[in-house]
């Protein structure tokens, strides 16, 4: 299984984390964007991720949790390594419009869905995505309990694709460790994110490691 590390909840500065995300065997540096509307939190602009990535060579998994995500689709696609760009079903009156604007970029396409919303909604848009996030905590806060109420939705997803043959990749985001990563594994997941567990540690690469 695939890990991408989330840095919300910093036990050591922001330079020393992103060296040691850099230097870990996780595939992905996930990046949550809010903007202090979507979910009560902000965080990094684009102009804050170039300079805090302009020396990291790791792939980029962004995750926006911004409202009107259209307007920033431009913009993140001038960073460097973003292979991911994921958008929540619930930020948009019509999220097919911007995963088409995404389409029309170099990113692959991610949609994500909260714990309240049902597997139901996103089914017409399913063909045209690289990645379903399905968020295993309320978004927009580090360091809270993985929902086991969700495994049900990686179970639909796994299901949904094999039966159309679809290409998305599965991804798991919130309350992540040893234990509920292995819960996650076995519903069908094929990536999972993990903020907390992993950089609030001393040895990242012993935290990576527990949760493939």
């Amino acid at each position: 299984m695939k890990v991408a590390v989330s840095f919300l909840s910093l036990k050591d500065d922001l330079e020393t984390t992103i060296k040691k995300i850099n230097e870990s065997s996780a595939e992905y540096f996930h990046v949550d964007m809010m903007d202090g509307i979507f979910v009560p939190n902000t965080t990094y602009t684009v102009a804050d991720l170039k300079k805090i990535f302009k020396n990291v060579d790791k792939k980029l998994d962004v995750h926006l949790m911004c409202c009107s995500p259209n307007k920033y689709v431009r913009e993140i696609a001038k960073l460097p390594n973003v292979e991911y760009l994921t958008i929540h079903y619930e930020s948009h009156r019509r999220p097919i419009d911007v995963i088409n604007m995404i389409r029309h970029t170099p990113m692959k396409v991610g949609i994500a869905i909260n714990p309240e919303t049902k597997v139901s909604h996103i089914v017409p848009l399913l063909k045209s995505v690289d990645q379903v996030l399905v968020m295993s905590v309320h978004p927009g806060k580090g360091g809270q309990e993985f929902m086991e109420d969700i495994l049900y939705k990686i179970e639909t997803l796994r299901d949904i694709r094999e039966e159309n043959n679809y290409h998305y990749i599965i991804s798991v985001d919130g309350g992540i460790n040893d234990k509920t990563s292995k819960l996650a594994k076995d519903a069908g997941a094929d990536m999972v994110v993990s903020g907390s567990y992993v950089v609030k540690a001393d040895d990242y690469e012993k935290q990576i490691e527990s949760i493939r």
